[in-house]
């Protein structure tokens, strides 16, 4: 049972330390539910002929590797306070062109507009669940 703050030193230093533990959780915590309700989005946005675009929709959460031919960029390893949303695999590797299209077809986006549609409520979300998580951890409730 945590003592009570009686606002001396250690208190205080206790505090921060929940605080610092707590804003990393609730950064990550707020980028991946962001990221996979965008990923939702754009799979429903998605134009749909066999449904391999619509099925290659990922979120890849930190610390691991991304599709191999995905888009943007190919595999690489997201860093530690990262999440990338990828369209595109070895067996899709036309993402690009569907999303800008070419000089010979039209665009038919589903990536950005899934973003833009959505990138305000994930942020306040975010802000949101940043600034309650720190309230508790500052008041040493779990």
């Amino acid at each position: 049972m945590p003592r009570k703050n009686d606002g001396s030193l250690g208190n205080v230093l206790a505090s921060m330390d929940r605080v610092k533990a707590e804003a990393r959780a609730a950064v990550m915590e707020s980028l991946l539910k962001g990221a996979t309700h965008i990923a939702v989005t754009a799979r429903t946005f998605a134009p749909v002929d066999s449904g391999d675009l619509r099925d290659s929709i990922e979120v890849t959460p930190p610390g691991t590797h991304t599709p191999p031919f995905s888009q943007p960029g190919g595999s690489r390893v997201a860093g530690e306070t990262e999440v990338i949303i990828t369209a595109g695999n070895e067996d899709v590797r036309y993402a690009h062109l569907q999303e800008y299209g070419t000089s010979n077809t039209e665009a038919q986006p589903f990536f950005w507009p899934a973003y833009r549609l959505n990138a305000q409520k994930v942020k306040r979300n975010a802000a949101n669940l940043f600034k309650r998580r720190i309230k508790k951890a500052w008041k040493g409730q779990q």
